[in-house]
């Protein structure tokens, strides 16, 4: 159906409907009906003249899904792409500053001094115990199951969940910590889009699994005293949330290999 053609057969209504509003010289009272039929006909084709106006030519009830897919899967080439040619450049500078080291001093001694801080900033993988949580969005459920006043938002797992038990672990001493098998750092940021995690530029669906490693009972004692932790708990208690937490033996972190984020650097003089 064109709505060109449409515009211009409603224009006819709406000038039949003004005529039909018009007073008549007959002296016999009009029903109700009859003045109520030309004013239902008015605003239908106010309402379908707006509509074709406003549509141009297009679908107004597109669906525009796909073309967000696209693009989420553009930008998630678009990082991949990032990330490899940011792992070439790193492995140029650190191979001339290997052949640098072997004539230069001063580049020697800051060589070395960056590799003894190679561990405390995250650079290498770290072995040894510590514990894991798992945090999962409420199952499919009949709403018979749920409080009344449950909302959507209650029944998934927010940036502000993740982030108190990330939180919770380094304020425990974690010595070393993942999210989803990806090393973390203190100053790495946690963000949540809709009811996925982003994290690095990648994106991550739930359930969230955390592991640190550090001294598992102090580490249980910072996550029994995290406010964050406690509400979520609460949640899973009244909206059926998952929350998991084990203690592990022996559990393996690998080494940061992302952007090292640095700002400033200064040459001693």
């Amino acid at each position: 159906m064109e709505y060109t053609s449409g515009v211009a057969s409603w224009r006819k209504v709406l000038r039949r409907a003004a005529v039909g509003l018009l007073p008549r010289r007959s002296a016999e009272r009009r029903p109700g009906w009859s003045v109520g039929v030309p004013l239902i006909a008015l605003a239908a084709g106010l309402l379908f003249t707006t509509t074709a106006t406003t549509a141009g030519g297009t679908s107004l009830r597109e669906d525009r899904r796909p073309e967000l897919a696209q693009l989420i899967e553009d930008r998630r080439e678009q990082v991949a792409s990032g990330q490899e040619r940011a792992a070439a450049l790193r492995d140029q500078v650190e191979s001339q500053t290997e052949a640098l080291g072997g004539s230069d001093g001063r580049v020697a001694a800051q060589r070395d001094r960056a590799t003894g801080s190679r561990e405390a900033a995250g650079f290498t993988a770290l072995t040894g115990p510590g514990i894991s949580v798992e945090l999962d969005d409420a199952p499919q459920q009949s709403d018979s199951k749920l409080p009344t006043d449950a909302r959507n938002d209650d029944l998934v797992v927010h940036q502000g969940d993740v982030q108190a038990v990330v939180n919770a672990l380094w304020a425990g001493g974690a010595e070393a910590m993942t999210i989803m098998g990806v090393r973390v750092l203190s100053t790495s940021a946690v963000r949540c889009v809709g009811n996925t995690l982003l994290l690095h530029g990648r994106v991550y669906s739930p359930p969230f699994r955390i592991t640190a490693i550090g001294d598992p009972a102090v580490l249980q004692r910072a996550l029994a005293a995290s406010e964050g932790v406690r509400l979520f708990k609460d949640a899973v208690t009244h909206y059926h949330l998952g929350y998991h937490e084990a203690v592990e033996p022996s559990v393996t972190v690998p080494a940061y290999d992302g952007p090292g984020g640095l700002r400033s650097a200064k040459v001693p003089g």
